[in-house]
């Protein structure tokens, strides 16, 4: 039923329209008042002018003539609160001309139909789960604001009642109808130029103020915000008072508001991240016992294998952009974010943190890396819905796939992307020039390598299936190697193996290039309630000179991996598996084992998978059975300053896992896995040793991670990993257990 109208709407209702109305009632309102007295004070002549059918105007007003419809679309189930009804359709349907204007609430229910010609209109309101309501006769007048608080019942409230029994006062049931009508609203009528406040102007010609001709409304960044921390209980509140050093509440320094608008512009904005890593690995790896004096009298072939490895890193990034800051793409951006690295390794035996002995066992290092310097620009809006076209020059990051099993890394390039198709389209096409990297932190020098790759790919949202998004990819690595010794004094590039030396007096190293396509389908999302992620890539291409075979080969290896999980309340189970082709015949002119160019997989346990992060060296070579975050045994010298290799036994690994949502704050980690090699014939060559199996062995993880304030500024994760050795990995080392125990604490402003 329809209430009585009242002149003094709701405190809530009137706070949630006045942004909305307030420009509109005030200029409209300036605009008849000061016609009103302009008409009145002049003279008859123009007074007559004006009867004849001129028009007079105050100067930088317009007359309104039309009229505006505003209000929130509410939950009639609740009295004491306001529960929106988002997404409400409101349809205006002219009784005189039968034309129709419709419009949505927003996510608070809010909705604005403007501007409205004067007359008589059917509004008819429909929401999902409500019941329709209709106002058969809304009146709008000229320069009239009209306030609807619209309360729908829901259909289970209307389908309870309709099974009532009838009172047999009340006469038969009325017969339903398209017109039939649920729900109650309040009605609230504004007329634009009804401002008590308002002061006449002395004369005719003088001009109003400026405050009557317009209202100033703010940018949307210097809105003010409510106060919600009302008491003094500990919690985490929607809004707070801004501080300086907060990065959550109202920062000039996160994007928030313009950093320099007086300057730069109204829609120039600077994000300043700040990062601080501390990482801790305390491991049992296999280790040589290399030649010691101090111990004459030892003959074991191992040694102690015991390590500890501390680094801190700061990083920070200055991300310079003129946008919107929003869903809508920037139009330009300039970032730098320079890295520095502290890091220390203690180990207990003699030729680990050096080729000489007299490198001792600690290793204090240093080093300052540029990670990310580029400069963004948008080429061209393709649509309404914010489908563009970009381009990207300078050191920045870039990941191929979803779960980095090909190419991550901050590499020098150009990268043109975009999306098509309301972002239901992703791609990229792009080109690296390497650096060279620190070999014990990892980060970038500026040394140019002779090492280029080309990626494309397109990403497909709701492939064959809603929520799955598929990946095809090409990449191609073309790696000149060139000879290179790395920070410590080991030989990196020819990898110190096999035919590495030419036996021809002043030849030297023999050096070789790798030219390699990759060809890859990838996928990841859900199909129902199954979470699916999939990979496979195809190698070809040729290395011109492989030290294991001794000659050129012809690549052809394959890469597959499969992770299927499972929500069920709080936990998710997963099951996975991970393959890459190996060799069986390390001597020939076919290279079937599968590397990747610079990989970084979140798979199979990642960190907490003693596998996955840990060095483990092939001793008795100069290659590692496995670098850290990968999980192919590509006997490499060196991930990242090495090349790569096709000549390689392969893996095949099993994986069953689960991830523990124990508490919003705290996640927890459980993971074992299987690994076996596929092809034993590259280890046998390289080590001189006959038979080697097959099996590596059972790799166990457990780990933790805690997010203390509910962000993600401060991440606190530990986790403890085991290896225990299978056959083939006693065949190469031992059979004692290689665990880790590792830490980090990640601070970001």
């Amino acid at each position: 039923m329809r209430n009585p109208i009242s002149r003094h709407p709701r405190p809530a209702l009137r706070a949630a329209l006045a942004a909305c109305a307030v420009c509109l009632c005030v200029s409209a309102s300036s605009y008849t008042r000061n016609l009103h007295q302009s008409t009145t004070q002049q003279p008859a002549a123009q007074q007559s002018r004006e009867t004849t059918g001129q028009i007079l105007r105050v100067p930088r007003q317009q007359a309104q003539n039309s009229a505006a419809l505003d209000g929130i679309v509410r939950d009639s189930g609740f009295s004491n609160i306001t529960v929106p009804v988002p997404g409400a359709i409101l349809t205006l349907r002219s009784l005189q001309t039968s034309q129709t204007i419709s419009s949505a609430a927003n996510g608070e229910g809010v909705f604005r139909i403007f501007p409205i010609q004067p007359g008589h209109y059917e509004l008819r309101v429909t929401a999902p789960d409500y019941g329709p309501f209709i106002i058969a006769d809304l009146f709008f007048q000229p320069n009239d604001v009209v306030t609807l608080e619209i309360s729908l019942v829901t259909m289970a409230a209307i389908e309870a009642r309709s099974r009532l029994p009838r009172q047999p006062e009340l006469g038969p049931a009325l017969i339903a109808s398209g017109t039939e009508s649920f729900g109650t609203y309040r009605e609230f009528r504004h007329r634009l130029d009804a401002d008590p406040t308002y002061v006449l102007n002395p004369a005719a010609e003088v001009l109003p103020p400026v405050a009557d001709v317009y209202n100033k409304v703010p940018d949307r960044w210097q809105l003010q915000q409510p106060e919600y921390r009302r008491y003094d209980a500990k919690g985490e509140y929607l809004y707070t008072k801004p501080r300086w050093y907060d990065p959550f509440n109202r920062n000039k320094f996160k994007g928030d508001e313009p950093i320099w608008p007086a300057k730069v512009g109204q829609q120039t904005f600077l994000n300043l991240t700040a990062t601080s890593d501390t990482f801790f690995d305390g491991r049992r790896v296999p280790s040589p016992s290399n030649v010691s004096t101090a111990e004459p009298g030892s003959s074991g072939f191992f040694g102690r294998g015991e390590q500890a490895f501390l680094d801190q890193t700061f990083r920070v990034s200055f991300d310079l952009f003129h946008g919107d800051a929003s869903f809508k793409p920037v139009d330009w951006r300039i970032r730098i974010t320079p890295e520095v690295s502290l890091n220390n390794l203690k180990v207990r035996e003699l030729g680990i943190v050096g080729p000489s002995p007299l490198s001792g066992t600690n290793r204090l290092d240093s080093h300052l890396g540029l990670q990310e310097a580029f400069v963004e620009y948008k080429i061209h809006d393709l649509s309404a819905n914010y489908d563009f076209v970009s381009i990207r020059a300078g050191i920045q990051e870039f990941n191929a796939d979803f779960r980095g099993f090909l190419f991550q890394d901050e590499q020098p390039g150009i990268r043109i992307f975009g999306n098509l198709h309301n972002d239901k389209i992703e791609y990229n096409v792009a080109y690296f020039d390497f650096f060279e990297k620190n070999t014990n932190s990892g980060l970038n020098t500026f040394e140019r390598r002779s090492q280029q790759v080309a990626v494309a790919n397109t990403y497909l949202q709701d492939f064959f299936f809603p929520g799955y998004t598929a990946e095809f990819l090409v990449a191609y690595n073309k790696d000149d190697g060139g000879l290179r010794y790395d920070d410590n004094g080991f030989l990196v590039r020819p990898s110190p193996v096999g035919n590495v030396i030419n036996q021809n007096p002043g030849i030297g190293a023999i050096l070789h290039g790798i030219r390699v396509g990759y060809f890859g389908w990838l996928g990841s999302g859900h199909i129902k309630r199954i979470n699916l992620t999939h990979a496979f890539f195809q190698a070809v291409g040729e290395d011109t000179f492989n030290p294991i075979a001794g000659k050129r080969v012809t690549v052809n290896g394959q890469m597959a991996a499969l992770e299927v999980s499972y929500d069920h309340d709080w936990i998710r189970y997963r099951l996975s598996t991970f393959y890459t082709s190996g060799d069986g015949n390390p001597r020939d002119s076919r290279a079937r084992g599968f590397d990747s160019i610079v990989d970084l997989p979140s798979f199979a346990g990642g960190i907490f998978s003693f596998w996955n992060r840990e060095t483990i060296r092939l001793t008795g070579s100069g290659v590692l059975l496995t670098s850290p975050g990968s999980l192919i045994p590509s006997l490499r010298a060196d991930k990242e300053e090495g090349q790569a290799n096709f000549v390689n036994p392969g893996i095949f690994l099993a994986n069953a896992g689960a991830d523990f949502d124990i508490t919003p704050k705290v996640k927890g980690f459980a993971n074992v896995n299987f690994l076996q090699f596929e092809h034993t014939e590259p280890l046998e060559f390289l080590l001189f040793q006959s038979p080697i199996h097959r099996a590596i062995g059972f790799d166990y993880g457990l780990g933790a991670e805690y997010r203390p304030p509910l962000t993600e500024n401060i991440i606190l994760t530990g986790g403890v990993s085991a290896l225990t050795p299978g056959q083939a990995f006693r065949d190469i080392y031992t059979s004692r257990t290689l665990f880790s125990l590792f830490g980090s604490a990640k601070f970001t402003f």
